[in-house]
């Protein structure tokens, strides 16, 4: 059989990995909270601030539409999850419905996803944390407290949470999940305050004019405005609702508990972000929420709640790691699944038999997710984790439509409603979205799915477990 025509069957998914699988130790609650600690973190920390200054005021609706693709998608997620229980997502989905090769490429823009993403949330960390030790007043030279593009000379904070929540999911799934979900509910409780503080000095005039730059992407000085232009950054806030997907091998009762983790966690956090950043453009003008790596600290001072600030940023610095964590869990997953089908070295998908994870990957992706995040800028970073992600959303809708047409009776227990509106507007809205993305982002997605594409061919192609089946 050619390589481009390489599918795994559906009937067989959980009988082939069940010598190599991982051990089912999450319930429905852990995966909300998987869910949620990947969405509520840098997006509305920190991507409030970047978004304003791309579309002013008019960042509000720049979230709707993001939510809007994001909420579609997750409906979509939801119902190829629960027909396919097994780690993997979106690269898994793909291999049975639309063959290796797209699979392939669809699991190497997942590993440009994941791995960037921790990297952008552990620069969005030490913005709070560097907050955090100028008001305490320690002595730390500013060189050590940002990257080289904001004129320090390594981020040494983010470089220290990622290898610390690399470590702490090393030690076990449901350990990292339990501690995941207590962070959630202190990162919960400190937008709730700061909503309760700024709410009171909400002021109309911080939204006009509404949208300064226009609704559509307009390249201004070599970086794109407006409403849409945000919209396809802040898409990274609403996004972790598909690491809810990947640890769909590691829950135990994978039918039920999925989808109330992808679709609950979303909805959850949408409304989260429609109160937050609204209360967040009442209390300051977006031109200065634009230039504030803390917002949100940043409008609570404005409003002289210094104290409340400083809380604010504690519990940044607290509970971002839970995005780190989400992402980061879903980057070892999936590069475990591809090792386990034989596209990338096998011996990455070893299976520790006392916590029944993959430790060695786990901490493999916590030293690139440091080394990227010493360096790198955040916004630069989020636009390219967002065109991975673009890829991943856009192959997942049209796998749900495909096997609504080739398997039409396989057993769901999600149904996506009005799946083909659902379907056709999710991959619509991604495509729109991509296409807002600078040029330099679009041509490093290209460059390194071309990479990719010349790694499979040289070499994935011919040891994939479905190539040695054809040979035996």
């Amino acid at each position: 059989m050619a390589f481009w025509n390489r599918r795994k069957q559906l009937d067989s998914l959980v009988s082939n990995n069940a010598h190599q699988a991982l051990k089912p130790t999450l319930s429905w609650i852990h995966l909300i909270g998987l869910g949620v600690g990947g969405i509520v973190g840098t997006g509305i920390y920190t991507l409030t601030g970047v978004g304003a200054g791309l579309a002013g005021p008019g960042v509000i609706l720049s979230f709707v539409i993001a939510g809007i693709v994001c909420a579609c998608a997750a409906l979509a997620y939801a119902e190829m999850s629960t027909m396919m229980p097994v780690a993997g997502s979106a690269y898994t989905y793909s291999y049975v419905v639309l063959g290796e090769m797209l699979a392939w490429i669809v699991g190497w823009s997942l590993i440009l996803e994941y791995t960037v993403v921790c990297s952008v949330v552990a620069v969005g960390w030490s913005g709070y944390a560097g907050g955090v030790i100028r008001s305490l007043g320690w002595d730390v030279p500013e060189a050590l407290l940002a990257g080289p593009h904001a004129g320090g000379i390594i981020n040494v904070p983010a470089i220290v949470i990622a290898l610390a929540v690399a470590g702490l999911l090393a030690i076990g799934t449901r350990e990292s999940a339990t501690v995941n979900l207590f962070l959630v509910v202190v990162k919960l409780v400190a937008l709730a305050i700061f909503v309760a503080l700024a709410v009171p000095a909400f002021n109309g005039d911080h939204f006009h004019p509404f949208a300064p730059y226009g609704f559509g992407a307009t390249e201004i000085d070599g970086v794109k405005h407006g409403v849409m232009a945000a919209a396809a950054i802040i898409f990274f806030a609403f996004y972790g609702f598909d690491t809810v997907s990947t640890a769909a091998e590691e829950t135990k009762n994978p039918a039920r508990d999925l989808k109330i983790g992808i679709v609950g966690s979303m909805v959850i956090c949408t409304l989260i972000y429609m109160v937050v950043a609204t209360a967040a453009l009442g209390g300051s003008d977006y031109q200065a929420l634009a230039k504030s790596p803390e917002p949100l600290a940043m409008v609570l001072r404005g409003l002289n709640h210094s104290g409340a600030a400083t809380l604010i940023a504690a519990a940044a610095v607290i509970a971002l790691p839970t995005v780190i964590m989400a992402f980061m869990y879903g980057q070892s997953r999936i590069f475990f699944v591809m090792a386990r089908d034989g596209l990338l070295p096998q011996r990455l998908s070893r299976i520790s038999p006392r916590t029944g994870s993959p430790i060695l990957m786990t901490l493999v992706t916590g030293v690139i997710v440091a080394a990227i995040a010493g360096f790198l800028p955040l916004n630069e970073i989020a636009a390219v984790a967002n065109a991975g992600t673009l890829c991943a959303f856009i192959a997942v809708s049209v796998c749900m439509l495909v096997m609504r047409v080739r398997a039409p009776n396989h057993p769901r227990s999600f149904r996506t409603p009005l799946a083909w509106p659902v379907g056709l507007l999710a991959i619509g809205g991604c495509l729109y979205l991509f296409t807002s993305l600078s040029h330099v982002t679009i041509q490093f997605f290209f460059a390194w799915n071309a990479a990719g594409i010349l790694i499979y061919l040289l070499f994935a192609r011919n040891q994939s477990a479905l190539a040695r089946a054809e040979r035996a």
